[in-house]
């Protein structure tokens, strides 16, 4: 009987070693091929699959070679931020008011206490939309029985530091929507859109469509110049965290509908202009004015309403789904404040990778300046992000990881996209088949990024 069980063991085991080395062999193959491609001549190929089950490295090239990630690096952070907070983890905007009310007056100030919620005035949530945000806060001083306010309506982001672009970003990202700068009160996803007219002639000015929509603190100069029909959106909004002024550049296609984002240099004061407007125009008899202070926390705080953001699984899905930096940076920070000793970018980086370096990852693999991976400064190993892929498939909260993943070529893989870099990582669940975690990245590739990815994809194909 003992003999029978051993016999039958010895075969189990010679079946899984001859299925591995199939599929070594077959991703060896297809990465042979594709490594000739003469797009990547002179780029790096960082890639790495483990066994998503037991966590075997099956197959690795310049695994160990820290590379620039791109957005792959938010499955890092999402992964960080659901292990540390929680997944049902929520953020909290607290209003309140200061001084006393008197016969429905308020002699005092409106004060809205950030908390770091990146979903503030989110238009992806019915419930974190503007309308239902000033609403809520109107409600609140309506149920208090204010209905003059003598005082300014206050964003009181003290426990944050005014740092809020996190190191190496570049000059032509940071004034877009993509590059939109972290606060300890966001709103409405720090940026605004503007719509356009281009001109008649290739080369003419192109028009914005209205101002109307523009804080009165902005001061925006349109140099933009209308492209050629399929030339698209070629526009770059410049400006600084806290300026006035935004510039725009570059090309609008003759042919293009399109609205364009911009990030807001100072999200908080655009909130609190928001609350004061909107309460001038819903009866208020006196106009509260906006402002926003950056030092010297508020005391003496009466409460009025707490605002609380969807759930940090829910975040995460929309984080990794369409990439938004944003969200990725606002948890680094997020992490820095509970579990490191600030809120600054610096200060949760660290945070970050401590918390991997406690499940056995060496952090000079994962030298790292930001949570989304916008910085070209980043560096990460495909190795260790495969490791954080399956580390997080042991954990209770990674059904709510895997749902963030975006599905590229039949693969649930994360994408990242900078200039000259390319990488997916993910995972492949194929019936009856190994279960797979990987990572690709490749920099400093040249030509069509749309080619690259298409090759890309084939390499993948042999995953399946």
């Amino acid at each position: 009987m003992k003999k029978s069980i051993f016999t039958i063991l010895v075969f189990l085991i010679i079946i899984a070693s001859a299925k591995a080395q199939t599929l070594e062999n077959k991703i060896t193959h297809a990465f042979e091929n594709f490594s000739k491609t003469e797009q990547l001549k002179y780029a790096t190929i960082s890639f790495s699959v483990l066994n998503a089950a037991n966590g075997d490295l099956i197959f690795a090239n310049n695994q160990n070679v820290g590379v620039a990630p791109a957005s792959t690096l938010k499955t890092v952070t999402s992964a960080t931020a659901l292990a540390l907070l929680g997944e049902d983890y929520t953020f909290k905007t607290e209003i309140a008011y200061t001084g006393e009310i008197l016969n429905g007056v308020l002699n005092g100030n409106i004060i809205i206490k950030g908390g770091g919620d990146p979903t503030l005035g989110s238009s992806r949530w019915d419930q974190t939309k503007k309308p239902q945000i000033l609403n809520k806060i109107l409600f609140a001083l309506q149920q208090k029985g204010i209905k003059i306010i003598n005082g300014n309506v206050i964003a009181e982001v003290s426990n944050w530091d005014t740092q809020s672009l996190p190191i190496g970003w570049v000059w032509e990202d940071i004034g877009n929507y993509y590059g939109a700068g972290t606060s300890q009160l966001c709103w409405g996803e720090n940026l605004f859109e503007l719509s356009f007219t281009p001109g008649k002639v290739v080369g003419s000015d192109v028009k914005i469509n209205s101002l109307k929509e523009v804080y009165p603190f902005l001061n925006i100069t349109n140099e933009l110049k209308t492209g050629e029909n399929g030339s698209g959106d070629h526009v770059f909004a410049y400006s600084a965290p806290y300026t006035s002024e935004i510039y725009l550049r570059g090309t609008y296609g003759k042919d293009l509908k399109k609205e364009i984002g911009v990030s807001l240099p100072d999200p908080a004061l655009a909130m609190a202009y928001d609350v004061a407007d909107f309460l001038a125009k819903n009866g208020f008899q006196t106009k509260p004015t906006a402002a926003a202070k950056t030092k010297g926390i508020q005391k003496d705080l009466k409460p009025l309403t707490t605002i609380t953001s969807p759930s940090l699984k829910e975040i995460v899905y929309w984080l990794n789904k369409k990439s938004i930096n944003l969200f990725a940076e606002q948890l680094v920070r997020t992490i820095g404040w509970k579990f490191g000793k600030n809120a600054s970018i610096t200060e949760g980086v660290t945070a970050i990778q401590k918390f991997w370096k406690d499940k056995g990852i060496d952090i000079a693999s994962l030298n790292i300046v930001d949570g989304s991976g916008l910085s070209p400064q980043n560096r990460i190993t495909t190795l260790t992000m495969t490791k954080v892929l399956y580390l997080a498939k042991k954990e209770n909260w990674f059904d709510s990881y895997f749902l963030s993943f975006p599905i590229y070529n039949d693969l649930h893989m994360k994408s990242g996209t900078i200039a000259d870099v390319l990488g997916y990582s993910g995972y492949v669940n194929s019936a009856g088949k190994t279960p797979l975690c990987f990572s690709i990245i490749i920099n400093n590739y040249n030509g069509s990024s749309s080619a690259m990815r298409q090759k890309m994809f084939a390499l993948l194909d042999s995953l399946k």
